[in-house]
């Protein structure tokens, strides 16, 4: 298994880089090494960072054809992830006020 960040910033404001498909594409830069290797992979949140309160993530990278491994280490892993926060990292139903704040 390898782990490394999903992407090289924190999560955008929503609507924030609609006009900057560049941007966009480029904060895919960590997740393109596995899709061209065809090898397992997934995301999982790693909380919000101190600097802007926007999340941020890491993927789980594993080797060729090993799905159930990444599978049963993913969820090992949001499992701890959730007890240390004590819930899911973002409330599951935002109004739409707080979704455009």
């Amino acid at each position: 298994m390898l782990v490394s960040p999903t992407a090289p910033t924190t999560a955008f404001r929503l609507g924030e880089k609609l006009d900057d498909p560049v941007a966009m594409y480029l904060n895919d830069v960590a997740t393109i090494p596995a899709n061209l290797a065809g090898v397992p992979a997934m995301s999982l949140p790693s909380g919000l960072a101190e600097e802007d309160g926007l999340p941020t993530g890491f993927q789980i990278i594993a080797p060729a054809q090993a799905d159930d491994r990444l599978y049963r280490v993913g969820a090992a892993l949001e499992a701890r992830l959730l007890a240390a926060w004590g819930g899911p990292l973002v409330p599951p139903a935002l109004d739409e006020k707080e979704v455009r704040a």
